[in-house]
């Protein structure tokens, strides 16, 4: 019988207050896409983090091929053939593709110069087989984060691996950079590499996977073969209860219109948009990427500038120019990139969490304390944020959590009118479900919601309307009851003109 390209044997980690990885072990075979699931905080990150060498194991063993190893830091996974692909880029801007993609191993000539002839020519070969539309020489800062993701990627490719990790791997990517990750996946099967795929997207774990592993609250639940199983019963598995997936149906009267937007134009990001969002009614933004839906929510947060058109809260035109201006009207801005964005990493999570209103918890010249620990605990608990305490630095929660404690801050502030950009990414399954649910509630509750979302199952399942966006205008907005995703897909695909908005 072949031998895994890896074996975790009873893996263990512990943090004060917490037992992050609790006899942990499963086996990746040559060849084998295998997926590792779990809903965030269950201890995926923790595991990849002891597999890489950044985490040393307080019990258990990892063997590669036969040989047992002990992972003294990254480098040293590297050459054992462990290859990393991250979620977060850990890219440096300033230098070329291939520059990043060869850090560190940078081919030498005489007297220890870089060889820069056979650099650019060994990462063009890599490149071409990812069929991107740039070159070796392009710096990295100058990349969109889609094909930031790609140099990421193509790092893999460098090496003998005989195991690589890819953690989340199409959060940022189109259809057709999908198409040629998992066409690069299938290469590296075929050369006997042994695949963990780490994603929250089901349509993706049953397309490509071969086998999913479940983490529980840093406990392992079990392995399956994906041909043999189902969605439902790898959710149970993973949340340890049945996920109610129906549409949380609130059966409530709009109210008036608190949002609208007439005719507004940003150069060539987008031009002549128009609608409203009502009390009580969420309105979700839905196409392909770069069809301008984040730039329009940055324009109503006053990041961008418009050329031309109105922006009209409860009636009356405004103008905003900043987003101090959006907060003080009562428009907050959940955005899509959370860490670049959304937090500030090296704080805690209360203070994260209260940011935004800080001059209005004072007592005197200092922050009242009790009152920033009580809004934390308020949102904790009801967005289900899984930390040991307000302590907790955000830069050290799962992606999930850190996500929902940019919701949270924006809820805490209570506004009219809530834009979320991508609200689910990254986030696994149960806590999709609980943030769907929520969007629902506060539309019950009179909040005006506008949710971006590049996932059409999200959209379709939250939203009261639809606006389908292409190439910076709308095409055509639909009611939840008129949709469908043929229509929805011929709309974003700039078919069907003729019905546009």
């Amino acid at each position: 019988m072949t031998d895994p390209v890896l074996h975790l044997d009873d893996i263990v980690k512990t943090f004060p207050g917490v037992r992050a990885l609790d006899g942990v072990s499963f086996s990746v075979m040559p060849g084998e896409v295998h997926a590792l699931m779990g809903e965030n905080g269950a201890g995926k990150s923790t595991l990849m983090k002891v597999l890489g060498g950044i985490y040393q194991p307080d019990g258990g063993s990892i063997h590669v091929g036969k040989e047992r190893v002990t992972m003294a830091g990254p480098l040293e996974a590297k050459a054992k053939g462990i290859v990393f692909i991250h979620q977060e880029l850990s890219l440096a801007e300033e230098l070329s593709v291939a520059e990043n993609i060869y850090l560190g191993e940078l081919p030498r000539k005489s007297f220890g110069r870089v060889d820069w002839h056979r650099l650019a020519e060994q990462t063009n070969l890599i490149l071409q087989k990812l069929n991107v539309g740039f070159d070796a020489t392009t710096r990295v800062g100058d990349l969109s984060i889609a094909n930031q993701q790609m140099v990421e990627i193509a790092r893999a490719l460098t090496v003998d691996a005989k195991a690589v990790i890819f953690d989340e791997p199409t959060a940022s990517l189109t259809d057709a950079e999908k198409v040629v990750l998992f066409d690069v996946i299938s290469d590296l099967q075929k050369e006997g590499v042994g695949i963990i795929y780490i994603s929250h997207r089901m349509e993706e774990i049953f397309k490509i996977t071969d086998r999913i592993s479940i983490l529980r609250d840093g406990q392992y639940q079990g392995t399956v073969n994906t041909a043999e199983t189902h969605e439902e019963a790898v959710t149970q598995m993973m949340i340890g209860r049945k996920l109610d997936l129906s549409r949380n149906e609130t059966h409530h009267e709009l109210g008036d219109v608190a949002l609208e937007v007439r005719g507004l134009s940003c150069g060539k990001l987008y031009e002549d948009i128009s609608f409203e969002v009502r009390r009580g009614e969420v309105v979700g933004f839905y196409g392909l990427v770069g069809a301008g839906r984040t730039e329009i929510a940055e324009t109503l947060f006053g990041l961008r500038d418009p050329s031309a058109g109105q922006i009209l809260l409860d009636g009356e035109e405004v103008r905003i120019t900043s987003p101090n201006d959006a907060i003080a009207r009562g428009i907050s801005l959940v955005p899509e990139d959370r860490k670049g964005q959304g937090l500030v990493l090296g704080m805690n999570c209360r203070d994260n969490m209260t940011l935004p209103q800080v001059q209005d918890l004072t007592s005197g010249p200092f922050v009242a304390e009790g009152a920033e620990v009580a809004i934390f605990d308020q949102y904790r608990d009801r967005l289900d944020i899984r930390t040991p305490g307000w302590k907790q630095l955000v830069g050290n929660l799962s992606g999930g959590n850190q996500q929902k404690i940019v919701i949270g801050k924006w809820l805490s502030m209570h506004p009219n009118v809530l834009i979320v950009d991508e609200p689910t990414r990254g986030i696994d399954v149960g806590s999709k479900s609980e943030i769907h649910k929520l969007l629902r509630e506060l539309a019950a509750q009179g909040y005006a919601v506008m949710v971006i979302s590049s996932e059409m199952p999200e959209v379709l399942h939250v939203a009261d309307r639809i606006v389908a966006m292409y190439s910076g205008r709308i095409m055509r907005t639909f009611t939840s009851e008129e949709v469908t995703e043929d229509s929805l897909i011929q709309a974003i695909s700039g078919l069907g003109g003729h019905e546009a908005a």
